[in-house]
């Protein structure tokens, strides 16, 4: 087997992962990845315990405890580009031999689910909604750089969107990845599903106009009428597509679970979106450690 160079897997002086500060003893299997840094410690005290801590630019880590069960939660911050550092990281970490730099024969599988915040883009969809994101869109493109892309699946779901909004071939070609149907079930049960766009930005690709026009003014409107046998576009945010794909591709299960703080369709937006957040937290972590 083709030891990993130092240059590819890079790991810190005293024997961490570069961005992420982590050894393998450090993270749980089950693990909450927030975007915002000060979210870690809003969920990390709902644990019985904290047992560690780390932090590294805007990746914080606590692992603990939570009714007796081993949790951590890192935060990502904002967009593809750094779950990309996350949860390539993570894996190694779970399926890398860090000394010999070379992949465990056992695979270690880990449990990511994302809680986040998201604007709507359903008019029957109100602020404060908890919703589960089975199918992920990825406006980014990070996906397209790995080899396994095409092994996502949802290729005439793909193909449909592409004719439907008439989409710009200039754009990065969007990829679609599912999420662990388990953990979709296990944690959204009675919630709202549906299919999530990530935006590799929070104005223009997420159709706000400020002083800068985008592309196809229309696309929100377009993206809010698709349906593709009986599924809807049900929200925007910029992580899931990554966290869902890279996972799949990689052998962990995944899903993300966000409350809306914005109806994009009725211009709406929570007035108090901090107490749903922590609302929506506590289920996931009753629910996924249950």
């Amino acid at each position: 087997m083709e030891r990993i160079g130092e240059s590819e897997l890079i790991l810190n002086g005293d024997g961490t992962i570069f961005h992420l500060h982590l050894k393998p003893e450090n993270i749980a299997d089950n693990i909450i990845l927030v975007g915002d840094q000060g979210r870690v410690e809003m969920v990390s005290g709902y644990f019985d315990k904290v047992d560690f801590k780390a932090h590294n630019r805007e990746f914080i880590t606590h692992t603990g405890t939570y009714k007796g069960k081993p949790v951590t939660v890192i935060s990502t911050g904002i967009g593809t580009d750094n779950i990309d550092i996350v949860v390539t990281e993570l894996d190694a970490l779970a399926n890398i031999d860090l000394e010999k730099r070379i992949p465990k024969k056992e695979h270690r599988t880990l449990n990511l689910v994302r809680i986040g915040t998201s604007g709507a883009l359903q008019e029957d969809i109100p602020v404060d909604t908890p919703v589960v994101s089975e199918i992920s869109i990825g406006f980014d493109g990070l996906l397209n750089f790995y080899a396994g892309r095409d092994k996502l699946g949802n290729e005439d779901l793909q193909k449909s969107f592409l004719e439907h909004t008439s989409w710009d071939s200039k754009l990065a070609v969007p990829y679609f990845a599912s999420a662990s149907k388990e953990l979709v079930e296990k944690i959204g049960f009675d919630m709202r599903k549906g299919m999530t766009i990530s935006a590799p930005g929070f104005y223009g690709p997420q159709g706000r106009i400020l002083r800068l026009k985008t592309v196809d003014p229309e696309l929100n409107n377009k993206i809010s009428a698709f349906d593709y046998n009986g599924k809807k576009i049900t929200n925007y945010e910029m992580e899931s597509s990554a966290i869902a794909g890279l996972s799949k591709l990689m052998g962990h299960n995944a899903v993300t679970v966000c409350s809306i703080i914005a109806n994009r369709m009725r211009k709406e937006y929570s007035v108090n979106y901090k107490v749903a957040v922590e609302k929506l937290v506590v289920t996931v972590l009753d629910r996924l450690l249950s």
